[in-house]
């Protein structure tokens, strides 16, 4: 699948656009890879009438990455999304209602099997699984904008959602 990704002077036919182009770049890579193809080994006890349960798993967390805080607001931001669907060979998004009945039916096996899916989809893209471990894992937890110095390791400045913090902060 070829997906081209810029800005248009004019708004073209519906379908074709989507407020979400880094969520299809992202989308594509994953369907190349088949990253979230352990999802399939969640055996949900539903019938497929146009979703299987694993796709509508895929929903789910296409709703998360979407910033859905709650599945019913799959309806205003992912239904509409037909160019988004369509990279996951979808013809659009099921409803929050039925990604809510899969949800439903899982049973503590198939979240034990969850659990598996999303372990090995993490140790797939995890860089903490190629790191050299003769050296040292450097975790920044500081989120409060302060300078650093030019001496710091690994220092750049950054963004944060235009708060200033004065200098004398501490």
């Amino acid at each position: 699948m070829s997906i081209q990704i810029g800005l248009l002077s004019e708004r073209i036919e519906i379908g074709t656009n989507t407020r979400y182009a880094p969520l299809a770049a992202l989308s594509a890579q994953y369907q190349s890879q088949d990253r979230l193809k352990p999802l399939e080994n969640v055996d949900i006890g539903m019938k497929t009438v146009r979703y299987s349960p694993w796709s509508k798993l895929q929903q789910v967390l296409l709703s998360i990455l979407s910033g859905c805080e709650y599945l019913v607001e799959v309806n205003s931001y992912l239904k509409p999304e037909c160019a988004l669907a369509q990279v996951w060979r979808l013809e659009r998004f099921a409803d929050q209602s039925m990604l809510s009945r899969t949800l439903d039916r899982l049973t503590l096996t198939n979240i034990e099997q969850l659990r598996a899916a999303e372990t090995a989809i993490w140790r797939q893209t995890s860089r903490v699984r190629r790191h050299d471990w003769r050296g040292y894992l450097l975790l920044d937890y500081d989120l409060s904008g302060l300078p650093s110095g030019k001496q710091a390791e690994g220092s750049t400045k950054g963004y944060f959602s235009g708060k200033k913090t004065s200098r004398d902060a501490s």
